[in-house]
């Protein structure tokens, strides 16, 4: 009986299929036939658009900041911003007032004690920007004889746009010389800044006038005769 023989299966290798490449993106054609910019140059142009109106908008932002005044580390404005500008400054020699100057209907600075002339608008409105701009460094508790307080040397008297006044008494210096121990209206003891109470107190020791006023001359008086020619004019007696 003879037997069957089975032949080895055999497999046939599967085909590879092909890899698609990808497709390029076709440019876009207008109805006439020509082409315009494909998307990618579109999204690059938005890109960079978007790239200058950012370095804009923070070049603007740089300017607004450094155009406003930046406080000094530590301190914090003597006056907020709700009382406006000075209207007057009054500076006194203990309690002996020296020197005044008031705005006018103009808005211009006026001299009104000693004298009333025309101010120097430089240095009166330097001063009164010192004034706005008081920054103090730490506020102390304690008797005002310690400060200096008890007898100020000198007296500011504020007077701003929103009909507020202030008084400052100005005390001795402090140890580093870096401030002055001031009595902010008979209530806060406050170290104000050196520079801004200077401006301030300059006012009395150079007084901003326009034109330095001409002393007025002295009355004429009659010429004393000396005693000698005096005696030789007595005719004496017989």
């Amino acid at each position: 009986m003879a037997t069957k023989t089975t032949k080895p299966k055999t497999t046939k290798p599967k085909a590879k299929k092909a890899v698609s490449k990808p497709k390029q993106a076709e440019p876009v054609v207008t109805k006439q036939g020509k082409p315009v910019f494909p998307v990618g140059t579109w999204v690059a142009i938005l890109f960079f658009a978007a790239l200058i109106g950012l370095a804009v908008m923070l070049n603007r932002q740089k300017t607004e900041t450094a155009n406003e005044p930046t406080p000094t580390p530590g301190t914090a404005p003597v006056f907020g911003a709700a009382v406006g500008e000075p209207s007057s400054i009054e500076v006194a020699f203990g309690k002996d007032p020296v020197v005044k100057i008031e705005r006018d209907e103009t808005n211009a600075w006026a001299m009104t004690m000693p004298d009333k002339v025309e101010a120097n608008q430089g240095l009166a409105e330097a001063a009164a920007s010192q004034a706005a701009s008081l920054q103090f460094v730490d506020e102390l508790e304690g008797d005002l004889s310690i400060y200096g307080l008890d007898q100020p040397a000198f007296v500011i008297t504020l007077s701003f746009s929103d009909k507020s006044k202030h008084i400052l008494e100005v005390g001795d210096s402090t140890p580093t010389n870096s401030g002055y121990y001031v009595h902010l209206d008979k209530k806060r003891i406050l170290i104000v800044e050196l520079s801004g109470i200077d401006a301030l107190t300059n006012l009395a020791l150079f007084p901003p006038y326009l034109n330095t006023p001409t002393p007025t001359p002295l009355p004429a008086t009659a010429t004393p005769v000396p005693p000698t020619e005096v005696e030789a004019t007595i005719t004496p007696a017989p």
